[in-house]
């Protein structure tokens, strides 16, 4: 099993374990560090939608609270979606924080599809980005 298809699996395993009793839309999400490690998120839900959790934001939290360095990829996955699901614009935005350069975001739904978006397209023209501390 190549790294995308390890990715989608943990991705889609992790949704099954999704808290997302008020829109019943799953999501799963599995990083890829530059340790070589596969963590994953769920999204949790709360009655006061302001308050829930997207699960690559999760996701990346977990990884973080593992001392990784680096996003090299990043699969998310619903299996209540008929299309490739790509990450909400907060996403993206935590994302780009943790993001190798020549890091990739896999978007999947319950299809066959998938569509692999570089960082550098799905969140374009990211200035903010040089800010970072390295």
């Amino acid at each position: 099993m190549n790294d995308k298809e390890k990715l989608i699996t943990k991705a889609s395993e992790a949704a099954l374990k999704a808290y997302a009793p008020y829109s019943k839309f799953r999501v799963g999400a599995a990083i890829l560090a530059d340790d070589g490690n596969v963590y994953t998120g769920v999204n949790v839900e709360n009655r006061s939608y302001g308050l829930t959790i997207c699960a690559e934001r999760n996701a990346i939290a977990h990884a973080v609270a593992m001392e990784i360095k680096a996003i090299k990829a990043v699969a998310v996955y619903s299996p209540d979606s008929e299309v490739p699901l790509p990450p909400c614009g907060a996403c993206r935005q935590v994302i780009t924080e943790f993001a190798a350069p020549d890091a990739v975001v896999i978007c999947c739904g319950k299809g066959s599809e998938t569509v692999e978006i570089p960082v550098s397209e799905l969140y374009p023209m990211d200035s903010l980005h040089n800010l970072k501390k390295n």
